[in-house]
């Protein structure tokens, strides 16, 4: 099993937890642009299905 030959300092164990904390933020806001454009029908960067109604097929 690898095992690390020094400590790592405290300081770049903080940096990447950061890091790491960040992307996830990024990602959470990512998603709810992405949410809102689609529900104000302004999304053009995907495809999604959109469900039909039975009212227009009548």
């Amino acid at each position: 099993m690898a095992v690390p030959k020094k400590k790592t300092s405290k300081a770049k164990r903080n940096q990447r937890h950061a890091v790491w904390k960040a992307k996830a933020a990024d990602a959470a806001n990512r998603a709810m642009s992405i949410g809102k454009s689609v529900l104000s029908g302004r999304a053009q960067g995907f495809v999604y299905p959109v469900a039909e109604s039975e009212d227009a097929e009548s």
